[in-house]
């Protein structure tokens, strides 16, 4: 299929508008001359990483930022569940920009580190570039948003939280009553919470929004400093990963632990993880960057796309509580950035009820085509200028292949 040039724009380029090629590494390239180049004592009074590793996160590719950041572990289960590995042929020629191409040339063109495809929980085709394999742990950048959306779902089964429950009673230290009270994990979930933190990934303004989010080692500091609105919680949907860092802070506090820890039990052991995973903080012994940074295999992320594919199991096991899985699958109310979401899961133009993905932004995706039992990964190193929409098509036209003529 082609993407229509009416759709809307991929909300990756919608939220940031910024030039090809531009890399949000490069949020730390603008302190290379503003902020690498400080004094290690002033790097620690702005409370951002030390020069070395702001100097790091300038030139290395975003698939390498994992270890730079202190990270808690995410503990696998002593016995991975298996994923049979059965090959077989899939769409070697794929839609890309309005013309029909070699599969290759696309992965090749959105500078991809790992393809994989899972039909029926079995492994279809694998291919991952040079230098990597199976052990090796991808970031998962915002796909780690849909992630949190599945811990929220099994809070929310186990009593422990509730959509219509407000921020301000939940984390009363944010203190600024007026505005979290006006918000619900609803609107969190939904990207409705209407907190003016604008998702920047201007490198000219590298301690500004999502990007000062992300470079600072005081999160909640972070948050509770931010407490401002730029419209009414709930009247409309704009992409803010504030939105998803609120719902991590929830979740640690109404559970009583990290999140990596609550991810270990509820999700990571129950489905058979094959590898530990790691989720970066922002300083040590500090608070999970829930908005992104889980590190994990490609197979691992194709576990947890399976979780959804078979409406929250694990084989026998009931793992996401299946009213959850239709709650992601039913877009919300407010589109976000021209696009149908619901609970911090992306639905596609182009696709069908049964079509859902977790994108993160250098071209992370784990695609979930419950009609035609497929799951699709492709982490990449792409950059700010994704080709969502395209990339999105590819993937719903090898998941068509599958599925047969009566998908078509």
């Amino acid at each position: 299929m082609t993407a229509s040039p009416a759709l809307p724009d991929s909300p990756a380029r919608r939220r940031r508008g910024s030039p090809a090629g531009r890399r949000w590494a490069t949020i730390a390239a603008a302190g290379t001359a503003a902020l690498a180049g400080c004094a290690w004592a002033a790097c620690a009074l702005l409370n951002v990483p030390n020069p070395v590793t702001l100097a790091a996160l300038a030139v290395i590719e975003p698939s390498s930022v994992g270890p730079w950041f202190p990270s808690r572990v995410v503990k696998a289960p002593d016995q991975a569940r298996d994923l049979p590995s059965r090959p077989r042929p899939i769409l070697d020629r794929v839609p890309w920009k309005g013309r029909t191409v070699p599969l290759g040339d696309v992965l090749a063109a959105t500078h991809t580190n790992a393809f994989l495809v899972v039909q029926d929980g079995a492994l279809i085709h694998e291919w991952q570039r040079a230098g990597t394999g199976p052990a090796t742990l991808f970031p998962s950048w915002s796909v780690a948003k849909s992630i949190v959306s599945l811990l929220v779902g099994t809070a929310v089964a186990k009593g422990r939280l509730s959509e219509t429950d407000r921020v301000s009673a939940l984390l009363p230290e944010l203190k600024n009553g007026a505005v979290f009270g006006q918000i619900t994990v609803r609107n969190l979930l939904d990207m409705a919470s209407g907190i003016a933190v604008p998702e920047n990934y201007d490198p000219a303004r590298p301690l500004t929004g999502t990007a000062g989010m992300y470079l600072t080692q005081d999160i909640a500091g972070f948050v509770r400093d931010h407490a401002h609105l730029a419209f009414k919680p709930g009247s409309e949907g704009r992409y803010r990963s504030i939105d998803t860092e609120l719902l991590g802070l929830i979740l640690a506090r109404t559970e009583g632990r990290p999140l990596a820890d609550i991810l270990s039990e509820r999700i990571w052991k129950p489905m058979g993880a094959q590898a530990d995973a790691t989720w970066n903080l922002d300083r040590p012994g500090g608070i999970e960057k829930a908005f992104c940074c889980i590190n994990a295999t490609a197979r691992d992320f194709a576990r947890l796309g399976l979780l959804v594919a078979d409406q929250g199991r694990a084989g026998e096991n009931r793992i996401i509580p299946a009213r959850w899985i239709e709650r992601i699958m039913t877009p919300a109310k407010r589109a976000v950035d021209g696009w149908p979401y619901s609970a911090q899961w992306w639905h596609a133009p182009g696709g069908d009820d049964d079509d859902i993905s977790a994108i993160g932004v250098y071209g992370q995706y784990v695609y979930v085509n419950r009609r035609a039992g497929t799951v699709i990964v492709k982490l990449s190193d792409h950059g700010a200028e994704q080709d969502e929409l395209d990339t999105l098509a590819v993937m719903q036209a090898i998941a068509a292949d599958l599925a047969g003529p009566s998908s078509r």
